[in-house]
């Protein structure tokens, strides 16, 4: 009877346990999220914006918590949604357009794989914006999607609803309408509303497409023309942004007046689009009773130009590149607040998990922004936010640096001889650039070894340099395979790197040229090489007896971009090798030199030996960074002997003559012919060939 009781106790019990968490997790809070791509900060009525028409977005804004200074780390959307999905910054995951699938050691973490640890159903519908090797896996229900960009003109106008075609942001919105329409409020979700609007369609000439509901639209009124607008702003911006695509994008959208006012006009037409849909997924979940226990997060996920300086779209370092909208509305917090305080979208995974009850994982870089929601005065221990755009694009140059409450400093990463420094507390529109102002030579310096500090910080695990760089002066000798003097470079990768896909030496007069990263004297440009040993130096001329610097970095096989190594000096013509042989001979058998990372072939085989001849012995060294290949031949008979001598830390390859029939030993151990080289290893190699037809 005991026996019995004790059973149904225990039945009982865990009875209870189940049904305390299922009241848990009834009792957490729903969440959705609208990241919207490309919408300025400034694009909502609540920000005194006096021609946009966003009602639902200023409702949130009213009701909810405002955050003034908010901020993506990496003003592009491929790199900020990715920063956004894995709580890393940019040099960490090392995502953006071009690479390959996102890392998916970095994925492990992932903010939906958290929430679904805490109870959470995820969804997301629309534009996640990373390539993911199994995004399906993120999230419960995923369906990703963006514009068309196989349609040249309208690529918003592709989706289907009913078996009718409707302009994007509706096509999402009705997803995010239907899942929450299947909601019972038994356990909670995370939704995920990820609007392509909006963002233009590039390959259009018309550039901003909308729902045929916003046509009307803005007919009766004049945009006012945007600020810093005249052509001095434009002229003193650096060359590489003059010429690239910040300009380039100005001139599609608003180089004329009549231009300027169709394009803003399209740009707010989507904006209202989107604002509508807001409207409706509120509606929603009044409807269904959720509307109480929801959060709702609505974002940007970067900042946009719309003719300021004379230049458009985003990726410089300026507040209205970086800075975005961020407003969360928590119902169960029963007050409007607006935030001072820095934040970043880095910040957003671990706001979500937290809200959840969730575990923020150690390794993301960001904050919780929950303590902000109650008490907009709660500290959050960060003075100094670092703002990068690593993707290495000739049109793009990239920048880096950082932000604090009064100052904004930024550099070129590909010369860094190009900085900028703006007092946000005086000059907010950031129009005098006291980079070059004395007085504030102490700040400068400051905010540059900050920037060190920060990128260091967020490097240690992803963004890594070359390693081990070696540099050597080869001079021509008599009868030399060297035709010419040369310098060349070598290098290896670090030890997580599968390979190499391109290179890129820089070759500076002076130090602080190559800390600066300007190659002065050589810049190799982007290399597609999978060679790091004995790069030959193709830049100006160099003097013997002069002291140079370089510097390398390297793309890997995801075309994910290194940082710049540690630089190096070398002197021009110091410690040369004079490199000779005994004799000249045909190209028959070959050396191919494998470094620690590449083979080495292209140009740099080396002969070796006769093929039938005269020649009896001969004696050639060859050098590589890694030190000198010795091999010695004699021919005794129809008996050829080689040996060869490999520098430690390298292996080579020693390809058998063809038409060898005989018997081939290596060390004294016979080889098989049938792959036709043999594999030597550091050290001393002899090998013995018998060839009957010699």
């Amino acid at each position: 009877m005991s026996k019995l009781l004790n059973s149904f106790c225990g039945l009982f019990a865990c009875a209870s346990c189940v049904g305390a968490h299922a009241t848990d997790l009834a009792k957490k809070p729903n969440i959705v999220f609208i990241l919207v791509d490309d919408f300025r900060y400034d694009a909502m009525g609540y920000c005194g914006n006096k021609i946009v028409n966003t009602p639902s977005i200023d409702n949130l804004a009213t009701q909810g918590t405002f955050f003034r200074n908010a901020f993506s780390s990496t003003p592009i959307s491929s790199a900020s949604r990715a920063s956004i999905l894995t709580g890393l910054h940019e040099r960490t995951h090392r995502y953006s357009f071009q690479t390959g699938p996102i890392d998916d050691r970095f994925l492990e973490n992932a903010y939906p794989l958290k929430l679904k640890e805490a109870g959470y159903h995820t969804a997301l519908y629309g534009k996640l914006g990373v390539n993911c090797t199994d995004a399906e896996s993120l999230f419960d229900e995923i369906e990703d999607y963006d514009r068309n960009n196989a349609i040249k003109e309208d690529g918003y106008h592709y989706k289907t609803l009913n078996n009718d075609t409707v302009h994007l942001t509706r096509y999402t919105g009705q997803k995010g309408l239907d899942y929450i329409e299947k909601q019972d409020g038994k356990n909670p979700f995370f939704l995920a509303l990820c609007f392509s609007a909006p963002h233009a369609h590039d390959s259009a000439k018309q550039q901003y497409f909308w729902d045929e509901e916003q046509e009307d639209l803005y007919s009766d009124v004049t945009v006012p023309d945007p600020i810093m607008s005249e052509d001095k702003y434009f002229e003193r911006l650096p060359e590489a942004v003059k010429n690239g695509f910040s300009r380039l994008r100005w001139t599609w959208r608003f180089d004329t007046p009549e231009k300027y006012q169709f394009m803003m006009k399209g740009y707010y037409k989507m904006i209202a689009g989107v604002d509508q849909e807001i409207a409706k997924v509120r509606k929603m979940l009044e409807k269904k009773g959720l509307a109480d226990n929801t959060v709702i997060v609505f974002m940007g996920d970067n900042g946009y130009f719309l003719g300021e300086r004379q230049i458009a779209d985003k990726w410089m370092m300026y507040d209205l590149s970086v800075r975005i909208p961020l407003i969360i509305y928590d119902p169960r917090i029963d007050k409007h607040s607006e935030v001072e305080q820095q934040v970043i979208n880095v910040d957003i995974p671990s706001t979500f998990v937290d809200i959840a009850g969730g575990e923020i994982p150690s390794q993301w870089q960001g904050k919780s922004l929950k303590g902000l929601l109650k008490n907009k005065n709660y500290r959050m221990k960060r003075d100094t936010i670092l703002i990068e755009h690593l993707w290495e694009m000739p049109n793009i140059p990239s920048c880096e640096g950082v932000r604090t409450d009064e100052w904004k400093y930024f550099r070129y990463v590909n010369d860094e001889r190009i900085e900028e420094l703006y007092n946000l507390k005086n000059d907010p529109n950031e129009e005098f650039d006291l980079s070059k102002d004395k007085k504030y030579a102490k700040v400068l310096a400051n905010l540059r070894n900050k920037t060190d500090e920060l990128a260091h910080k967020f490097s240690a695990n992803g963004w890594i340099a070359p390693e081990n760089l070696s540099s050597r002066f080869i001079s021509k000798g008599e009868y030399s395979l060297i035709k010419s003097d040369k310098q060349v470079f070598g290098w290896i990768l670090p030890y997580f790197s599968q390979a190499q896909k391109s290179y890129q030496i820089l070759v500076a007069s002076s130090e602080d040229n190559i800390r600066k990263n300007v190659g002065d004297m050589w810049n190799s440009g982007c290399v597609f090489s999978n060679n790091s040993l004995n790069v030959e130096y193709k830049g100006k001329a160099l003097e013997k007896g002069k002291t140079y610097y370089w510097s390398v970095r390297y793309w890997d096989y995801l075309n994910r971009t290194s940082q710049y190594s540690e630089p190096q000096s070398f002197v021009y013509g110091e410690n040369a090798e004079v490199v000779a042989q005994t004799s000249q001979m045909p190209d028959t058998d070959v050396l191919m030199m494998w470094g620690i990372s590449n083979i080495i072939n292209d140009g740099q085989a080396l002969s070796i030996a006769p093929d039938m001849g005269d020649v009896e012995k001969s004696s050639i060294v060859y050098p590589t960074l890694l030190g000198d290949v010795k091999a010695d031949y004699r021919m005794a008979g129809n008996r050829r002997y080689y040996t060869v001598t490999v520098p430690a830390n390298m292996a080579a390859e020693f390809v058998i003559p063809v038409g060898v029939k005989g018997i081939v030993l290596l060390n004294g151990k016979p080889q098989s012919l049938n792959y036709g080289k043999l594999q030597l290893n550091a050290g001393e190699n002899l090998i013995q060939i018998q060839n009957n037809t010699f």
